[in-house]
């Protein structure tokens, strides 16, 4: 069985496992919080980050002669065990939790506390050496902790998603390039427009893309901004004058990050605006990467009865009853990835909106659903890229034939014979199954040779004077 120890709170006492670096806080929130059954664990960012917060305040602390050096020193190196990986697995407290992220910021002052315990030649529970709260948690609150931990995960979790995208943009970067000479029909409304090359088509996709990019690397900027020092609403009640400025220079030294304390804490302490924003992009990126994965899907229709434009590498078998049928299954579950992203952009927004006076008691959701559509939107960049796009095949003979098939190729005539004969042309090809060409030639509207020259599909994919009748 295994040996427990006894820790006693504001509530009374609670059995702790004796192996366990966590205290009876955690004890007490594991017990309430049966919600995710997703550990904080699962967020090794945020615990890394929760771990500089509580060794910048130590260094802060005792730089400002509030917290002996000895202290100091074995807090340090309990954070620097986590940094390396080790305790990760001791923060175990739901990610979904009431109070604001009290349960994450105890949890997180426990484990160091006992480990800083062994350093100073100490056992676990033994807070009278080094308390949880007096010491690992001094001049905070959970209310600059866990916002301020937040924005350094959040930035990190934001660069890896903008190496992603800018990865999937490559791929389609690179697809543009391949296919700029296989001349396609473009269509708007489902219906047959003015052609256009495949290449066009691709190069626009890692444009739009890169357009996101910028948009996460503005919404970055605003994470940047902490509170730290605010300590309970913003005014740094228990806190040295000096705090809020020191903790953020030395957290600014551990995570080589631009980080910037906020001009008004009480403001910072209770806007979740930055939030808002982030989310709102991972909702455009998510909206319009599941748009082309709707176009993938289209183009890549059929085989015989569909498109057939390009071909997508096959996956898997698409069918336990239909033979032979392979589905565009990568596309698919992006768009399924979208849809979330959109559902969590949802939840940070009611979130948000449920703050009250000078704090939002609801960032641990916020947090989860902003976690959540990054990794999720990261992996299926990745995905997209290795698994679809870059084994992307065009069928060119297909795309040829509906271009010169295509009704769409009257438009290009507006200019020589005007809008009304265009479509009286338009409409007797399609009639009569006759070509735009034939007919043209057969009324007498154009020459042969002036025809070849307009019709020609490779001069209809870039802007061209024209003089007008």
């Amino acid at each position: 069985m295994t040996q427990m120890r006894m820790e006693h709170d504001s509530l009374g006492e609670v059995a702790v496992p004796g192996n366990a670096y966590y205290g009876v806080q955690t004890r007490r929130a594991l017990d309430n919080f049966h919600i995710s059954g997703i550990p904080m664990s699962h967020y090794p960012r945020m615990i890394n980050a929760l771990a500089y917060v509580k060794m910048a305040a130590a260094e802060a602390n005792a730089s400002l002669g509030l917290l002996d050096e000895d202290k100091c020193r074995a807090i340090c190196r309990a954070c620097e065990d986590i940094l390396d990986g080790r305790l990760h697995d001791q923060f175990v407290v739901d990610v979904i939790q009431g109070g604001a992220g009290t349960s994450a910021n105890m949890n997180a002052n426990e484990v160091v506390c006992n480990r800083a315990l062994e350093f100073l030649g100490h056992a676990k529970g033994e807070y009278e050496h080094l308390h949880p709260l007096n010491h690992v948690n001094m001049s905070q609150s959970t209310n600059d902790v866990y916002p301020s931990a937040l924005n350094i995960a959040l930035i990190l979790d934001i660069r890896e998603l903008v190496d992603a995208m800018a990865y999937l943009r490559k791929a389609f970067k690179r697809k543009g390039e391949e296919f700029a000479d296989v001349l396609k029909m473009g269509r708007t409304q489902l219906q047959d427009a003015v052609p256009m090359t495949l290449g066009q088509e691709f190069s626009a996709w890692a444009v739009t893309i890169g357009e996101d990019i910028q948009r996460l690397d503005e919404a970055q900027a605003l994470v940047h901004e902490i509170n730290m020092g605010a300590t309970a609403i913003g005014t740094g009640l228990n806190s040295h004058p000096d705090y809020a400025r020191t903790v953020t220079e030395k957290l600014v030294q551990l995570t080589t990050l631009q980080l910037v304390s906020s001009p008004d804490l009480v403001e910072a302490t209770q806007d979740t605006g930055a939030y808002v924003q982030l989310s709102g992009v991972l909702k455009r990126a998510a909206v319009k990467l599941s748009k082309i994965c709707n176009d993938l899907r289209l183009l890549s229709s059929g085989p015989r009865c569909g498109l057939n434009e390009i071909n997508l590498p096959p996956m898997q078998p698409g069918s336990s009853i239909m033979p032979g049928k392979v589905n565009p299954v990568i596309p698919e579950v992006v768009n399924q990835v979208a849809f979330t992203v959109v559902g969590h952009d949802m939840t940070v927004t009611m979130a948000c909106e449920a703050g009250q006076l000078e704090l939002n008691v609801m960032e641990p959701v916020i947090g989860y659903s902003l976690f959540q559509s990054m990794n999720m939107l990261r992996r299926a960049c990745l995905t997209l890229a290795d698994k679809c796009v870059l084994g992307i095949t065009a069928n060119r003979e297909r795309c040829r034939e509906l271009v010169e098939h295509s009704i769409g190729l009257v438009t290009a005539l507006n200019p020589y014979i005007g809008y009304e004969k265009a479509a009286e042309i338009a409409k007797e090809a399609m009639k009569t199954g006759g070509s735009v060409y034939g007919i043209v030639l057969e009324k007498g509207y154009l020459s042969r040779e002036e025809l070849d020259d307009i019709l020609k599909p490779e001069n209809m994919v870039k802007p061209r004077y024209v003089h007008r009748p």
